[in-house]
């Protein structure tokens, strides 16, 4: 890994707790991914709110409706020069640059749509004060280009970011996990699980001692009765994550803030509380104590009924969307292999309850009785039965398969409210009772697609597969969904695990 993206200060005088003055104090960081890429966000921001401003001039006939008479420079001069300055303004105040947010999550896109709509009300207020006879249509066009225009460039960014995270490591916050050898190596699988996220654990500080290490392999090195802050520097990191039980001990968390001040180096806290999303996750201050609360999954409310709505909103009209593409697939299956165009097969549903799911038939019509002859060559663990090359499938089965075209008759189970767009994997009502962890699964109604399909599908293992489905079971929501079914469309290009 290299370390040349990494400049270290000389080693700051130690910290007793008292603050420096604000004009002195120290905001050089170690790592400095993130101020090139602010720059490269607000270049393009800009560029994004001036091509905004120039298409509305040149395609709308009364964009300067207001400012007759006051001269076509001034118009100009708002138009491409006030107006996109002032959505940088007000980008930069919404904190849609602030480095926290920047290349993961939806919170920096959020806060971009809380810009635009103060970008709208702003120019609105303007106008009303100064008697400004504006057009609507204008502010309409300018605001809503704009805001498309700067959400499709930061998420390019993104990707890039992300691709240049996965590739090189570069963009990254190389890290020393600090805690006992179990909680640490729990953290490291959860920040390694998904590279884009771009933390990178390149140590192991061990506060119970190297004894409790030893005969262990570990993904990377391990110390113990070390400095910590000489650790960093020797192993090229920026970042410390304190895990687990190292933040409980009184006043030590404390002093180690206070020892990194001035350092450059970031520290973070991961405490033992795993698979929460951050909306239900606040902090509240009581007495200096920083308490977690975490609040119940919301199964219930107005989002909860706007997902039923849109469930059979959308399967109503994508059937009759897709039917001439049914009609296809259900004459190609005929013609392919002698039986029945649909597979209907018990599945376990919400709380508990059966239903018959609908599929196009991928499989020989006697698929059933020869699974039995398959079961030692399984390729799945858990409740999954998986075989890649499943000598049941016939030809164009495999097609369908590869395409998930063969899910498309389950939006007949989302009309009747027996799935969900998204949702948990819908498993087989005969594979045993759901006992345990895996119950929580029957909270929500399963879905044609979910956070399984779009993290690797059939190449996931079941314990993975099922961390996935109580994930998405705790952590709903309805952007949350948007999200799923945004990523499931590439996915299903990429046929990544399908078969």
């Amino acid at each position: 890994m290299p370390y040349d993206s990494f400049e270290w200060q000389q080693e700051p005088p130690p910290s007793n707790g008292v603050p420096r003055s604000a004009w002195t104090r120290s905001h050089r960081r170690v790592s400095r991914w993130h101020r090139p890429y602010t720059l490269i966000l607000v270049l393009l921001d800009l560029v994004s709110a001036i091509l905004a401003s120039a298409l509305a001039v040149t395609f709308i006939q009364k964009a300067d409706s207001g400012f007759q008479g006051r001269g076509v420079g001034l118009f100009y001069f708002v138009a491409l020069v006030g107006l996109p300055l002032g959505w940088l303004f007000i980008l930069w105040a919404n904190g849609s640059y602030d480095r926290r947010y920047l290349g993961l999550g939806s919170e920096e896109f959020k806060r971009v749509v809380r810009a635009f709509v103060t970008v709208v009300a702003c120019v609105s207020l303007l106008a009303f004060a100064t008697k400004t006879q504006l057009s609507r249509v204008t502010i309409a066009y300018v605001s809503v280009a704009a805001l498309i225009f700067i959400l499709f460039c930061r998420y390019s960014a993104r990707q890039v970011l992300h691709v240049a995270r996965r590739r090189t490591g570069h963009g990254a916050h190389r890290m020393v996990l600090m805690g006992t050898l179990p909680e640490a190596l729990e953290v490291y699988t959860a920040v390694t699980r998904s590279p884009a996220a771009g933390l990178i654990p390149v140590a192991i500080h061990l506060t119970d001692g190297y004894s409790a290490a030893r005969g262990i392999e570990t993904p990377v090195p391990v110390y113990a009765s070390r400095d910590v802050l000489a650790l960093v520097r020797e192993v090229g990191a920026d970042t410390i994550a304190v895990c687990g039980s190292a933040s409980a001990e009184p006043g030590e968390l404390r002093r180690l803030a206070w020892a990194l001040e001035g350092t450059g180096v970031d520290l973070v806290v991961a405490p033992q509380l795993t698979d929460i999303a951050g909306p239900r996750v606040h902090i509240r201050p009581i007495e200096g104590l920083p308490l977690l609360h975490v609040e119940e999954p919301t199964l219930s409310g107005p989002g909860w009924l706007a997902k039923n709505l849109l469930d059979r909103v959308a399967a109503f009209f994508g059937l009759l969307a897709l039917s001439p593409i049914l009609g296809v697939i259900a004459l190609g299956i005929r013609l392919a292999s002698p039986g029945p165009v649909f597979f209907r097969q018990p599945r376990v549903g919400h709380e508990g309850r059966t239903f018959r799911v609908w599929k196009f038939r991928t499989m020989d019509v006697d698929a059933e009785e020869r699974k039995a002859t398959l079961e030692e060559l399984n390729e799945a663990d858990g409740m999954l039965f998986k075989l890649k090359e499943d000598p049941r499938i016939f030809r164009f089965g495999s097609k369908l398969r590869a395409t998930s075209l063969d899910e498309l008759p389950q939006l007949i189970n989302v009309l009747k409210g027996e799935m969900s767009l998204v949702g948990p994997r819908p498993l087989p009502a005969d594979d045993g009772d759901y006992l345990g962890d895996v119950r929580r699964r029957l909270l929500v109604r399963p879905g044609i697609t979910g956070l399984w399909q779009v993290s690797g599908r059939s190449d996931l293992s079941w314990d993975e597969a099922v961390r996935l489905d109580l994930y998405y079971v705790d952590n709903w929501s309805l952007t949350y969904d948007l999200s799923i079914l945004w990523r499931t469309i590439w996915v299903v290009l990429r046929r990544k695990g399908a078969y």
